[in-house]
């Protein structure tokens, strides 16, 4: 039987249902706040996590020690570590070639600060988007293989057949999280949890993850041989930018990984990440969501409209006057790429809506679109229609896609299978996002296809998510000392989003700001007034309905996060639906 919708909003502002806790998960709720006197509102934060009563105290204060695995558990990760050492002791030349985006620059950065503190420097080479196109290519791995004689390969590498092969003359280790073939490239090592040799159990690891085990493992040799290694806690800040910007899901380990990168990250101590931070105005400690949205966004801006290796310089560089060369021309690149995307935007979703939205896949194509905001494009689209979504630019007959899609759905599977089938010249992946390359003819044939495959796993089935609600709250109840309690079974992202509220019947005082957005308080008859901000509220419903609201009450619900200003922090909800009281 369907549980009643929270607070009787069958459909909301926006469209969705709302739904609260199950009986269970408040009866849950109830017997931790008595048995750990913690908050009912964070109690019921980590039911809905699953956490039992004797578990709350380590989950809200995770222990990396507790909870990072042993590197030897990955295959080939002891051939890698000792061909690495290897390289290192005889003074060999390292060559990294990585991908462009955050993940690929971050694991680069790491091997690069790695080497540079064990007195060694590597050759960097990330390919350009546009020319070269993902991953290891023929020409590159030739000319590298000439002058090195260790190339390891960074979130990438793993489907790489011909390029591996043709790097003749040199060693090539591979340290990736993509999902692997049946066979794997003829390469000396291949690290990667999303071999289809492996247990799965490290499956959400991002390869900058992959690349920190690895770094473990140096150590713990070097340790053994009685070297002191470099500072690895000193590095994590790379690797929580990875996790967070590549929207890995922060469950184990990934999530004590970001929470210590966090920490690291707000000592100021990488000047490109203080310079980034700098231009993106970040005036508070770092959260996961700068990682997302604020500095992420910068680092693949030089991947996707400008040179591709930017954002790797900039992680890796130890020379605050570079980095804040670098970070200003990447912040310059963030605008170009926002005025682009923004177009390329509206002309996919057009199409798209023509096609029809309904299916169990979304998608659009066209001429010029440019390949560094597909992927962007596809997010976009994918949280407009709660549908896997790919967005295709074709130039000179070629398609360049990039997917995204929605829990439940593996979107990588299903292209890796499309590509297997020889609709599409290549493709991979994993489960939340992929990419692809389509011979412009094919493109219909292959999106049917893999609208087939993905129906398969149930996609298409339903309109608009449903609004998952962890409980009601009373404005004068969200003080920061009940955040910060919250805060700490974060950080919150992929596979664990931040807790949403709901409040009751509001009287709203509301003002537009800027092109689209809206400001708002609400609540003060018997206590303080609470702050919300409904950002694109005037795209969608929730502006014009809150414009004038006169004598109306809504239902609110949102995430609430801390804002200081002026040295006061307060509390302030990021709006995302409402309801009209009926």
């Amino acid at each position: 039987m369907t549980p009643r919708a929270f607070l009787n909003v069958e459909r909301s502002a926006t469209g969705r249902r709302w739904v609260g806790p199950s009986d269970d998960e408040d009866r849950l709720a109830e017997a931790m706040t008595q048995q750990t006197r913690l908050p009912l509102a964070l109690c019921r934060t980590l039911v809905r996590r699953g956490i039992s009563p004797a578990e709350a105290e380590a989950y809200l204060a995770p222990a990396m020690r507790d909870l990072l695995p042993d590197p030897m558990v990955l295959r080939d990760m002891g051939v890698a570590a000792e061909r690495i050492l290897t390289a290192v002791n005889r003074k060999e030349r390292i060559a990294i070639f990585a991908d462009y985006d955050v993940d690929g620059g971050s694991s680069a950065a790491l091997l690069i600060v790695w080497l540079r503190q064990m007195g060694r420097q590597a050759t960097l080479y990330i390919p350009d988007r546009i020319d070269e196109g993902y991953g290891p290519n023929v020409p590159a791995m030739q000319e590298l293989a000439a002058s090195h004689d260790l190339i390891i390969c960074v979130d990438c590498g793993t489907l790489s057949h011909e390029p591996i092969a043709a790097a003749v003359g040199a060693d090539v280790v591979v340290l990736d999280h993509h999902l692997g073939a049946e066979t794997l490239p003829p390469a000396l090592a291949v690290v990667n949890p999303n071999r289809q040799d492996e247990d799965g159990s490290l499956a959400h690891l991002c390869a900058a993850s992959v690349v920190f085990l690895v770094l473990v493992e140096l150590n713990r040799r070097l340790r053994a041989d009685g070297v002191q290694g470099p500072d690895l806690i000193a590095m994590l800040d790379l690797v929580a930018l990875a996790t967070v910007a590549d929207v890995a899901p922060l469950i184990g380990v990934n999530r004590a990984l970001v929470r210590q990168g966090l920490k690291v990250m707000a000592r100021r101590q990488r000047p490109g990440l203080v310079a980034l931070g700098d231009v993106a105005r970040m005036t508070e400690a770092p959260t996961a969501y700068a990682l997302g949205f604020l500095l992420g966004p910068r680092v693949n801006a030089g991947g996707r409209i400008g040179q591709a290796d930017l954002g790797a310089r900039l992680l890796a560089t130890d020379d605050p006057r570079e980095a804040a060369a670098l970070a200003a021309r990447l912040d310059e690149l963030n605008t170009e790429r926002r005025d682009i995307e923004a177009r390329v935007r509206t002309e996919a979703m057009a199409q798209a809506e023509a096609r029809g939205l309904d299916g169990p896949l979304v998608w659009a194509a066209g001429n010029g679109w440019h390949p560094g905001v597909v992927g962007i494009c596809a997010a976009r689209m994918k949280e407009a229609t709660n549908r896997p979504s790919i967005v295709i630019g074709i130039e000179n007959g070629i398609g360049k896609g990039s997917g995204r899609s929605i829990p439940g759905v593996d979107l990588g599977a299903a292209i890796h299978r499309v590509a297997a089938e020889g609709l599409l010249l290549k493709g991979g992946g994993h489960k939340m996002a992929a990419g692809l390359t389509v011979e412009e003819a094919k493109i219909p044939a292959a999106m049917d296809r893999l609208a087939e495959l993905l129906a398969k796993q149930g996609a298409g089935m339903g309109g608009p998510s449903d609004l998952r609600i962890e409980g009601l709250l009373m404005p004068s109840a969200a003080t920061p000392a009940l955040l910060e309690q919250i805060e700490n079974a974060g950080p919150f992202g992929a596979s664990s989003p931040a807790p949403r509220f709901a409040f009751q019947a509001q009287a709203v005082q509301a003002r537009r700001i800027g092109e689209s957005h809206l400001r708002l308080n609400f609540g003060g008859f018997d206590g303080p007034k609470l702050e919300a901000i409904a950002f694109g509220a005037y795209d969608g419903p929730i502006g014009p309905l809150l414009d004038n609201p006169g004598v109306r009450r809504f239902h609110l619900a949102g995430k609430l996060e801390l804002n200081s200003w002026g040295g006061r922090t307060k509390v302030q909800m990021r709006l995302e639906d409402i309801a009209e009281e009926t």
